[in-house]
């Protein structure tokens, strides 16, 4: 009786099983196929990062991990959105992040699991509206970038350089600084230029205004 009320509880909520259990399987392919196709190391983009992170916000309701992972992305995904439709639809990738969706050598299949980037910020930004935004997603996405970065950097290589650790663009390794400085660079930028501007947009997006507390709010917005 208990477990059966813990899944019932589970597919209940502010997100419905049509989206939980399609995104729980999307997930389930994915890092197969990832593992094998770009290495384990992959997992560290934050973009994948974020792919994990929703995972677990339509199941447990995390109102923090749900805006941490919106105010680290959401500028990201957009700029990948908008150089892959450019070059959908005029042939110019004019941001450069999306030009591995046009390799042939990459399997098509691999290819079509990183779709995934065209529907996780309006995924990223129904979470938080069901939600709500909590404001101290500032400083715990910053201090997870402060972790991923490092990490990336040790494992980062010019054929798959995550998340940049090794420069940006043709100039990798980047010519101009030690790469710890180049690191420290991008721990300060990611904050500053991606994060900042990100939580003052979310703090006027529509949804509850629950709090610090996490989990569900009592009345989620329909």
């Amino acid at each position: 009786m208990t477990a059966e009320l813990g899944w019932r509880k589970a597919l209940d909520g502010h997100f419905p099983p049509w989206i939980k259990v399609p995104y729980t399987v999307f997930v389930g392919l994915l890092v197969p196929v990832y593992w094998v196709a770009h290495g384990p190391a992959n997992f560290l983009w934050f973009s994948d990062v974020a792919l994990f992170g929703v995972l677990i916000v339509l199941w447990f309701e995390h109102r923090l991990l749900a805006s941490m992972m919106a105010l680290g992305v959401l500028l990201p995904e957009l700029a990948w959105n908008v150089g892959f439709f450019g070059k959908l639809l005029t042939g110019t990738d004019v941001v450069g992040l999306a030009g591995y969706m046009f390799d042939p050598s990459i399997p098509l299949a691999v290819r079509g699991l990183s779709l995934f980037h065209v529907f996780l910020p309006p995924l990223l930004l129904w979470t938080v509206y069901r939600l709500g935004y909590d404001e101290r997603a500032l400083r715990a996405q910053t201090l997870l970038a402060w972790a991923v970065l490092p990490a990336s950097a040790l494992v980062a290589t010019p054929e798959n350089n995550v998340n940049w650790a090794l420069g940006w663009g043709d100039h990798v390794p980047q010519p101009w600084m030690p790469g710890w400085l180049w690191v420290g660079f991008l721990m300060a930028a990611f904050p500053l230029v991606v994060y900042l501007p990100t939580d003052r947009l979310l703090r006027k997006w529509p949804g509850p205004r629950p709090g610090r507390e996490d989990g569900p709010s009592r009345s989620p917005p329909r």
